[in-house]
């Protein structure tokens, strides 16, 4: 553990099982460093162990198999400099083993299915992502996951899904409207015929008028670009690569979006892309590009999941300097 923090800064990570947040703390515990960085799962905050729930019906995602209660005064006591004896849900056997002691660090991340669904437990946060997976892209995943390395069919991915589906769609999704970020990951637009889940849209949905967060842009901030970069400095297959940005909407907020629909053939071009982007919050020319070589092979990393999520985490080192006047080292080469 390092040093004992003057100010802890709490992240919250949400989004369904299956969505990418293990690769994305990844990410981030190589921005902040594995001493500087504690993660928390929510899950260690259910109520309900894996048999209870199965004898009432109330799944994970229900609120009521969770206790918000401890949640929200124990990541308040942390917020606070103050250890807690934090529970733990045994993944393996489904039960509650005893809890372990939990120090405050310098950042706290909260991931799981429920960091923005509770208001108070929402105020503590000071930087929050939604990972938001389309039910299609969710499918296609899921169907590939399961059937080939769980020997599942396809009829019962289908019923897994649609059995989780009212819940997620009652408790997980509407916390998305709360988030800084959003990442949606989609299907292609660039090719109709395109099997779901192997060339994505993704989109960065950055909240406007957030203290302290710039949001990135491309080109020119409050423009509307579309560009396809392809060519002499970018090399592309079929069907190529597309970046757009612009205003737009989203929960009755102003948001700026970025996107990229398509993969990236070479990493090290990214730069590129780089180099158009302001307001990434890097440290030096070529940092972000250089934090998505470092992990190439992460899921995500030659499209636009791993360059949205590394600027994400560019945002989040940010929001951490500016909260403790504290300057982080860059990421090196």
């Amino acid at each position: 553990m390092s040093t004992q923090p003057d100010r802890v800064v709490l992240i919250g990570v949400a989004g369904d099982s299956g969505c990418g947040k293990s690769t994305f703390l990844r990410r981030l515990t190589d921005l902040f460093g594995e001493d500087f960085l504690t993660v928390i799962c929510l899950d260690d905050y259910h109520s309900l162990d894996r048999k209870q729930r199965k004898e009432t019906g109330i799944t994970a995602l229900d609120p009521r198999a969770n206790n918000f209660d401890l949640m929200y005064e124990q990541i308040k006591d942390l917020k606070n400099g103050k250890s807690i004896m934090k529970p733990i849900y045994n993944h393996e056997t489904g039960l509650i083993d005893p809890p372990e002691l939990i120090e405050a660090n310098h950042v706290i991340v909260l991931e799981g299915l429920h960091p923005l669904y509770d208001e108070r437990v929402r105020s503590l946060l000071d930087f929050s992502v939604y990972l938001d997976i389309s039910d299609e892209v969710k499918i296609a995943w899921k169907i590939k996951r399961d059937m080939a390395e769980r020997g599942h069919t396809y009829e019962d991915v289908l019923a897994s899904i649609n059995a989780r589906r009212p819940d997620f769609m009652a408790y997980i999704d509407p916390q998305k409207q709360y988030a800084d970020v959003v990442i949606q990951i989609l299907p292609t637009q660039l090719v109709k015929e395109e099997k779901i889940g192997n060339i994505l849209r993704v989109r960065m949905l950055q909240r406007d008028g957030v203290q302290g967060f710039d949001p990135v842009y491309l080109f020119d901030e409050g423009s509307t670009i579309s560009w396809i970069p392809c060519g002499r400095k970018l090399t592309c297959s079929y069907p190529g690569i597309r970046l757009a940005y612009g205003p737009d909407e989203y929960y009755g907020h102003s948001v700026s979006v970025l996107e990229v629909d398509g993969r990236f053939d070479k990493l090290d071009e990214v730069i590129y892309i780089e180099s158009h982007l302001s307001n990434t919050s890097t440290k030096h020319y070529g940092e972000m590009t250089h934090l998505l070589l470092q992990h190439r092979d992460y899921p995500g990393s030659d499209n636009g999941t791993g360059l949205f999520q590394v600027l994400t985490g560019l945002k989040m080192r940010a929001t951490y300097e500016r909260l403790t006047a504290t300057e982080l080292q860059a990421a090196q080469f």
